[in-house]
């Protein structure tokens, strides 16, 4: 029997007041919702507890996580800079079930194909949930409503949000380095593994109890830059391999071939630069996606023909972002996490390749941050309805198989661009309303389909700068009925009353829940 009670927030959706026996707040609105708290802090720990010499390592993680006081109920974090060559996570558990330990709460910046291992802990007990983004086989667990308890899903600056404002406590962090030394500074730009920075794994160094690093290249104290500093730290692990380097290029990290996804790019490069974005000084975001690269490409050929260059891009790096800081078309890349080799290496040997972290870049609750300094955001979602709302966790069949990683945040750049088909596997993007609210309507500007362009109306200075542009400008509904004359009206996913997850809005309250789909 569910231990909750189901409330409307601001966006019109029905949200549960309770998460796992905690009060959540629902969801009021855009910049509504302003915390009266302090931030929290750990308590206060003592040199006296630790090696004068500074050599805090141990001889294995295992060892680590019983010195650390592992035990049932607690929380463990871990980040995924290794995306899907994370060799870590795995391991945690294994050691837990070895250990008895029940009822873990796994807090993960993200989770990656290669964790279906863990689906094994999640049904005998030693993984109560996951509150952290889902990718694939665990998403698919949740959503047929096998995980004991709700999932919660947060955007990367929500994660930093609410380890800072202690709605989520860490009892031990686990932070895989490629490079550290025995006092616990690490980065990951140097070593056999190196991933590229580890800016996920920031709060977790700064608020958990108990911090863990784990590197397979234990160097001489000073271990330089050192992204987390080793007075945060409690114990240091050296094993054969902590991650496996080739593997962060998980997913579509290539340009695009398809026609139509060039079309897209092609649009909304063009869009940018009739909208007049595209400007010296201008800077821009796009993801690793093969549409979201293409539009870089498009990007890189207008700033050659026209002699502009980018203050900065925010990444994920790649190599095609790389290439065009050492060409000199940006003066820096501001570096969220790397999608391949190519980032990593430019990491190290360019001094305009900035590593930087979710709290800079993301956390609502801070003093500002960059987002709201981008120019223009190229995003992805897998359905926006005729209010312009965004989905990017579920599919239309209400299955729960990604995670929202920096999007809700990128919401409050400048202009906001999602690229999509107008349909896929003859489904429908454009909805009347999307199965899973993830960002709101009045956030996203601008929508680019194979078959034309849709202007948010509440962006009215976007409207006139590309009135005669020649760009195929149309309403949204106008897209969405052309969508459903070609594909037909699309059925509405099977779902049943019972909560399987939350979505966290930017600020912590409840944007939305996803219910358990029927099979």
């Amino acid at each position: 029997m569910k231990e909750y009670t189901l409330v409307k927030n601001a966006a019109g959706r029905m949200v549960p007041d309770k998460v796992n026996g905690e009060n959540v707040i629902p969801y009021q609105g855009v910049g509504k919702y302003k915390p009266s708290q302090r931030k929290y802090s750990r308590s206060i720990p003592s040199c006296a507890d630790y090696p004068e010499d500074g050599n805090k390592q141990v001889g294995s993680l295992k060892e680590a996580l019983i010195k650390s006081g592992l035990k049932d109920g607690m929380t463990i974090s871990t980040h995924h800079h290794f995306r899907n060559g994370d060799l870590l996570a795995n391991q945690i558990f294994d050691i837990a079930k070895e250990l008895g330990i029940k009822d873990l709460r796994w807090f993960p910046s993200a989770s990656f194909p290669c964790h279906e291992h863990l689906i094994q802990y999640l049904e005998d007990g030693t993984i109560s949930h996951i509150e952290g983004s889902m990718n694939g086989p665990l998403g698919r667990f949740a959503s047929v409503g096998k995980m004991k308890k709700m999932a919660v899903l947060r955007s990367h600056g929500g994660r930093y949000q609410s380890v800072q404002d202690g709605e989520v406590h860490i009892d031990i962090a686990v932070i895989g380095a490629s490079s550290a030394d025995s006092f616990g500074n690490a980065n990951g730009v140097y070593g056999k593994s190196a991933s590229g920075l580890l800016g996920f794994a920031l709060a977790d160094s700064e608020y958990a109890d108990r911090v863990i690093v784990v590197t397979d290249n234990m160097v001489p104290f000073p271990c330089v830059p050192w992204q987390i500093q080793g007075n945060n730290v409690d114990f240091t692990v050296e094993m054969e391999q902590v991650g496996i380097p080739e593997k962060i290029i998980s997913g579509t990290t290539q340009i695009t071939s398809s026609p139509d996804r060039l079309l897209l790019a092609e649009l909304t490069a063009r869009f940018c630069e009739a909208a007049g974005i595209i400007q010296p000084g201008f800077s821009f975001q796009a993801g690793a996606g093969g549409t979201s690269l293409a539009v870089g490409e498009y990007f890189r050929k207008i700033m050659r023909e026209k002699g502009i260059k980018a203050r900065f891009a925010r990444g994920g790096s790649n190599k095609y972002l790389v290439s065009m800081l050492e060409e000199g078309l940006v003066d820096y890349i501001l570096d969220g996490q790397t999608f391949d080799l190519d980032g990593v290496r430019s990491m190290a040997e360019n001094k305009g390749h900035v590593w930087t972290s979710p709290f800079t870049s993301y956390n609502y609750h801070s003093k500002g941050n960059f987002a709201g300094i981008v120019d223009v955001v190229i995003l992805g979602a897998t359905e926006i309805d005729v209010n312009f709302n965004g989905n990017v966790v579920t599919h239309s069949d209400g299955y729960l198989l990604h995670g929202i990683g920096g999007w809700q945040n990128c919401l409050f750049s400048k202009t906001v661009i999602i690229p999509v088909p107008l349909f896929r596997d003859r489904i429908p993007v454009i909805r009347d309303e999307v199965t899973t609210l993830c960002g709101p309507g009045e956030l996203i500007d601008v929508i680019v389909t194979e078959r034309g362009i849709a202007i948010n109306p509440l962006r009215t200075d976007l409207i006139e700068a590309t009135r005669n542009s020649g760009l195929p400008i149309r309403t949204i509904q106008e897209l969405k009925e052309e969508a459903e004359q070609i594909c037909g009206i699309p059925e509405k996913p099977n779902l049943g009353e019972e909560v399987i997850a939350v979505i966290k809005w930017v600020d912590g309250t409840i944007i939305d829940a996803v219910r358990r789909v029927i099979v």
